[in-house]
């Protein structure tokens, strides 16, 4: 049975910056990377996907607490994280955003949290920081951060993963912001940091993407 929190968990100030809790999404089938393992545990440099994305998410100073978020499909991927003792709540794996509002009914967030995907090694906890930085700077009620399609098919990944902001088409990075008591609104608030940054553009989608990603993150462990 997946683990709950007990308590409120609420976005708190320190030192008056901006601290919210985080769910790292891994839960999804992973169809496209078209391979046995699930994708949270890929092998990236000798270590499963998730963990690059589980040390950013705890290297980040503006993080106050952080839960993955699983289901069915990805049933290794959770008795892993129950092993290395992370938090952890299980989805019905109804698609993204139910599973999304059931997540943050279980841990009883209510302000805003960041939510990423488990497909994204490049991360650093700077440049989480950097996002919560820009959701309090612009004051809205979700924020997505977003790849132009170009900066993507430049270093050959894939540009499936699409959406449309101001009527121009960009690559999802699986990285927001989103104030949880906002959830279930038709309408929201939102605005998009807009940015070619390695953190964002390397999402790993298809066994292509997953070449590329140990090739860039070999490149930036020599820098």
């Amino acid at each position: 049975m997946a683990s709950k929190a007990t308590t409120n968990t609420k976005y708190v100030f320190s030192g008056g910056s901006l601290k919210i809790p985080a769910l790292i999404m891994a839960g999804g089938k992973g169809k496209r990377i078209g391979l046995p393992v699930e994708k949270p545990l890929l092998p990236l440099l000798g270590e499963p996907m998730i963990n690059w994305v589980v040390n950013a998410v705890r290297s980040a100073e503006k993080i106050s607490a952080f839960y993955v978020v699983t289901s069915e499909n990805t049933a290794e991927t959770e008795k892993k994280c129950f092993r290395d003792g992370l938090r952890v709540v299980r989805t019905s794996a109804n698609g993204y955003h139910d599973d999304l509002k059931q997540a943050l009914a279980e841990t009883r967030i209510t302000g805003p949290v960041l939510t990423v995907s488990s497909d994204v090694p490049a991360l650093t906890g700077g440049f989480l920081d950097k996002v919560i930085l820009k959701f309090g700077e612009y004051g809205v009620d979700a924020l997505t951060v977003l790849v132009p399609v170009e900066r993507r098919a430049t270093v050959g990944l894939s540009t499936s993963s699409t959406y449309s902001f101001e009527g121009e088409s960009y690559c999802v990075s699986g990285i927001n912001v989103i104030n949880a008591a906002k959830i279930s609104q038709e309408t929201i608030a939102e605005r998009a940091f807009i940015t070619g940054e390695i953190e964002a553009v390397l999402n790993v989608n298809t066994l292509q993407d997953l070449e590329i990603a140990e090739k860039t993150l070999r490149q930036l462990k020599r820098e």
